[in-house]
């Protein structure tokens, strides 16, 4: 289980997390949501140990992240962020073979190229495993990413807007991956995507989040309603536009 106890981060004067609590239970999809700005992101990196938090304790199965050494951490926690920028010229198998480095320290043995090939597999890379990432259509390019966190083989899966310059047909092939990957193998996967669709869709508990705080959190069919999304986001339209178009689409 992650444990976020009174975490608080400040840029400047802006307090952009404030005083968050929470609890992630193993062996689920939590998805956070709410508008930009609201500190998503921001306490995500903090429970990956990205970027430091002014106060407050992150625990990872009662294991402090703040102690716990980058080998041992990056066995227990994958994450992506929204934006991803390669300095070196890398294939997507390459790239994937990253995900296996906290084991291997880049001496893939035979077990870590069967997470490699799986995780190429999963994502439906194989006839593009030997182009160079930046041949690749945005698209293209999250998917290997991806493959790169699942072959990392964590117990705790983050990933930050995972759904971005995917369409339709791939953004439910990365959901269904992921509700996969919980399911069958126990993972424990944490969101943050912006469409309520995707969310309510694919989620077991949700978690919003508005002016660095959360503001409401619960099992999934609690939280995408439309009085829940109305004091979330503030908007009627949208809350209308999700009642009466909302896509929940399988394959």
């Amino acid at each position: 289980m992650v444990n976020v106890k009174n975490v608080f981060k400040k840029y400047g004067n802006q307090n952009v997390v404030k005083d968050v609590s929470a609890e992630i239970e193993p062996g689920k999809i939590t998805t956070f949501i709410g508008p930009n700005g609201a500190g998503k992101s921001t306490l995500m990196s903090m429970v990956s140990r990205l970027i430091a938090r002014d106060s407050g304790e992150v625990l990872v199965d009662n294991q402090d992240v703040s102690k716990t050494s980058s080998q041992e951490l990056a066995k227990k926690i994958s994450i992506l962020k929204q934006s991803n920028y390669m300095s070196v010229r890398l294939t997507v198998k390459e790239l994937v073979c990253f995900g296996r480095f906290p084991y291997s320290q880049g001496r893939l043995n035979k077990e870590d190229w069967k997470h490699v090939n799986d995780a190429i597999e999963y994502m439906e890379l194989e006839t593009m495993q030997e182009k160079f990432i930046d041949e690749l259509s945005g698209g293209q390019k999250q998917r290997a990413f991806i493959a790169m966190v699942i072959a990392q083989d964590t117990d705790y899966i983050l990933l930050d807007e995972p759904l971005n310059n995917l369409d339709m047909k791939h953004s439910v092939q990365i959901m269904k991956v992921l509700r996969q990957l919980v399911d069958d193998l126990g993972k424990t996967v944490v969101l943050v995507i912006h469409d309520i669709n995707f969310a309510s869709c694919y989620s077991d508990y949700i978690v919003a989040m508005k002016h660095g705080k959360i503001v409401k959190e619960g099992p999934t069919e609690e939280i995408i309603n439309r009085e829940v999304l109305r004091d979330i986001y503030e908007l009627d339209m949208t809350i209308q536009h999700i009642n009466q178009q909302k896509i929940c689409v399988y394959f």
